[in-house]
């Protein structure tokens, strides 16, 4: 503690990374950013952008990038984006993804995770991308090599079928699906691999804004996970530690061992 705060005194230390590094979270103006996140639980945080004003978006997202070297916003609005942008310095790096409406900022020293593991993640059509979108961006935040598989519903089940040995290989799904939310029921019966269901609110009519997809997706008769309507970033975090499990199990398996040092 004392290193920190003589390093604060001196001026070699951000006194937001001196606050994160004391009580794992820095305080500003527009709320608390969770800078222990990644190391406590294996997840980064995020900063949900959708009601917040873009100041209190930019703020936070300095923050992030001063305690962690990375700022990852969710459900960003156009303005969200400039005010961030605008915010930070000239050396960071920026990441937007307009349809799944998220931002990444990356300091330049920021080192990114690397995992040895591949995620899928499928749609049962276009208007699905958004969430599925933003479970892609999580993952890759991770360190997850991510495949994406698109516009496979079941309306026609070909689709599905001409993209089995792609689903097959991945070490982990997340299958998005709107309407009735049939498609993670039928792929989680095709492979061997962990599948999380996630609902999108998408569709019209009785149970057209996700509860139909969830209500499919929650009574499955074949062995699925699955997160809340729209909820990207929650699939995209599980998907990732499963990942980083297959990862870390890869790792100690390639470890040589003593017999073959020797």
């Amino acid at each position: 503690m004392r290193d920190i705060l003589e390093a604060v005194a001196a001026g070699d230390l951000d006194p937001a990374v001196a606050e994160a590094r004391l009580s794992g979270y820095t305080t500003t103006g527009a709320g608390r950013f969770d800078a222990a996140r990644e190391t406590r639980r294996g997840v980064p945080e995020a900063i949900l952008a959708e009601g917040k004003t873009a100041e209190e978006a930019a703020t936070l997202a300095v923050a992030a990038v001063r305690s962690t070297g990375r700022a990852i916003l969710t459900r960003a609005a156009d303005d969200h984006v400039s005010a961030v942008v605008d915010a930070l310095d000239d050396a960071v790096a920026f990441d937007r993804d307009d349809r799944a409406r998220t931002l990444v900022a990356h300091a330049p020293d920021f080192d990114p995770p690397d995992l040895s593991a591949t995620v899928g993640v499928a749609t049962g059509g276009t208007s699905d991308a958004e969430a599925a979108g933003e479970a892609a961006v999580i993952l890759e935040e991770m360190g997850a090599t991510v495949t994406r598989v698109e516009d496979v519903g079941v309306a026609h089940l070909g689709r599905v079928l001409d993209h089995l040995d792609t689903l097959r290989d991945a070490d982990v799904l997340i299958v998005a699906a709107g309407r009735e939310g049939a498609l993670p029921t039928v792929v989680a019966g095709l492979v061997d691999t962990p599948v999380i269901g996630l609902p999108v609110s998408t569709g019209y009519g009785h149970g057209g804004a996700g509860e139909a997809a969830l209500a499919g997706m929650l009574q499955s008769c074949t062995v699925i996970s699955t997160v809340n309507v729209d909820a990207g970033f929650i699939a995209g975090a599980q998907a990732g530690l499963v990942a980083r499990a297959v990862s870390d199990a890869r790792t100690e398996t390639d470890e040589p061992t003593g017999a073959d040092d020797a």
